[in-house]
């Protein structure tokens, strides 16, 4: 089948457990532009975990799980490092559900034919492959667990621990983000959870059962993810990307102060991104223009600009083997919803 010879190098996700990148980091705080912000981003999250009464948000966007960080992220919710998480639907649909289904990502070309591809049923993200087929098959997963459960609405939180618990049955590969997540009660919020994979398999389900279907409530979303931060107070973030995931927690402080609770601002804040700061969008907006809309704390703060698969692995393997994660309490925040 000529589909075969575009998905013949699977995507190889990094272990961070296997190096200890301490050396690198140390080097990077002798240096300048993006390395020496690389460092100080470290510190600040080695700071999150050391701060007995913080949690820890993570917020996904972009297709960095696609790309070969999806064990980092799942990691870092195996080793206590993170107690919530913002995401994109494609990063945790389409990317780590898919994975956990027993299908991979491939390397491929930005370079290729693209009518070829489609021709053969490959999507392409820059240059990296998944067999079209496949995500439909992960739609349809979907679409199962939806008519399985009873017809309301549900929060995006509620839906993926429900694909945990299918996970934790079902899973091909073991010990994906989704699986961890729902042993370890960590929430997982999509607030935009039909733009991805995902959505296919609800609208099919929702077309299906017109009489009595479930349905994603993203305001109830808004309100469990403000009650996480109610409940924390201080609170750190650790963002890859920006767009929606970003300013969804980042808006919480002002939620709380709507809802008549004071709360801080988020105290420690780490972003990663490669957006354009001069467009003005969300994704590239920096912390300290975050604080002018009191969200963020300035204090500790650090935006690092680079490409997210080659920084991150550095500062989460650097957590992994030098700060004390085994002593953290899990925070556990998915049991505040029962």
């Amino acid at each position: 089948m000529a589909q075969k010879r575009f998905l013949r190098k699977p995507v190889r996700h990094v272990d961070i457990t296997a190096f200890d990148t301490a050396p690198v980091i140390d080097a990077m705080r002798g240096m300048s532009f993006s390395s020496r912000d690389t460092a100080a981003a470290a510190d600040i999250f080695a700071r999150m975990l050391r701060d007995p009464g913080c949690t820890v948000f993570l917020t996904l966007a972009g297709s960095t799980s696609a790309g070969g960080c999806m064990q980092v992220y799942a990691d870092m919710v195996k080793y206590n490092m993170v107690d919530a998480v913002v995401a994109t639907g494609a990063s945790i649909v389409d990317m780590d559900f898919f994975e956990a289904l027993g299908f991979k990502h491939y390397q491929g070309s930005p370079f290729a034919d693209d009518r070829e591809l489609r021709r053969n049923y490959i999507d392409r993200i820059y240059d990296t492959y998944i067999d079209e087929e496949q995500l439909q098959t992960c739609d349809m997963t979907v679409k199962a667990i939806a008519d399985a459960l009873e017809p309301r609405p549900y929060s995006s939180r509620e839906f993926i621990h429900e694909m945990g618990r299918y996970l934790a049955a079902h899973a091909a590969k073991k010990a994906s983000l989704v699986e961890l997540a729902f042993r370890h009660d960590v929430p997982i919020f999509c607030p935009a959870f039909t733009d991805s994979s995902a959505g296919f398999g609800l609208v099919k389900h929702q077309v299906e059962r017109p009489e009595g279907h479930l349905s994603i409530d993203p305001v109830r979303d808004f309100y469990e993810l403000t009650r996480i931060k109610m409940e924390a107070k201080t609170s750190g973030l650790f963002m890859i990307g920006g767009g929606v995931p970003k300013n969804f927690v980042q808006d919480t402080v002002i939620c709380a102060e709507v809802l008549g609770r004071e709360v801080p601002m988020h105290r420690y804040a780490v972003q990663v991104t490669v957006a354009d700061v001069r467009d003005g969008a969300c994704s590239s907006s920096t912390l300290k223009e975050a604080s002018s809309w009191g969200k963020v704390d300035t204090t500790y703060e650090q935006m690092v600009y680079a490409e997210a698969t080659t920084v991150v692995p550095l500062i989460a393997s650097y957590l992994y083997h030098h700060t004390k994660w085994q002593k953290r309490k899990r925070r556990r925040w998915a049991k505040l919803f029962r």
